[in-house]
């Protein structure tokens, strides 16, 4: 599958990387991976280890590629775009037990949309290629993550558009 570039974040000096081996049964806790089988967990515990942000540090920018997503466990980021000429506009936040990142899933592995760390940032870190290697391996896990990001992107869309509707009414 070839080797991911860097992250924004994996770059940075602000991100702490935790030596607290994620398992199958920290995974079964999450919202996002509720239901998955054992050996689909034990398979993407393979994948993850536990990073901390601090408040304001971006994770990425829009426009980088990603070889990382995230499942946050504690405190808020902001997603972002960046208008020509102007400030970063927040479009949403995530927060527990949401997913960050998706570009991870599709060619080319690039967002449009940034994100910072309102908070101090605990999360779930997961390796893009390995994952993606693992969905290979076992199409189930693939399809059941791909229909999991998919109802995430289609929430997040209705919350954009919401949002755009409440400012032009402004």
């Amino acid at each position: 599958m070839g080797a991911e570039p860097p992250s924004h974040a994996e770059g940075t000096t602000g991100v702490v990387r935790r030596m607290i081996q994620v398992t199958a049964s920290i995974l079964a806790r999450q919202r996002f991976l509720h239901d998955l089988r054992a050996d689909q967990l034990d398979a993407l515990a393979a994948t993850a280890s536990e990073v901390m942000f601090p408040a304001g540090q971006r994770i990425f920018a829009g426009g980088d590629r990603t070889g990382r997503c995230w499942l946050i466990e504690s405190g808020y980021v902001t997603l972002d775009v960046q208008v020509p000429g102007e400030s970063p506009e927040v479009v949403g936040t995530v927060g527990l037990g949401e997913v960050l990142g998706w570009p991870w899933l599709v060619l080319p592995y690039q967002g449009a949309f940034g994100a910072v760390c309102v908070t101090e940032v605990r999360a779930i870190e997961f390796n893009a290629t390995a994952v993606r290697e693992r969905c290979a391996a076992d199409p189930e896990l693939g399809y059941e993550l791909t229909r999991r990001l998919f109802q995430v992107l289609a929430g997040r869309g209705r919350y954009t558009r919401a949002g755009l509707i409440a400012t032009s009414a402004a």
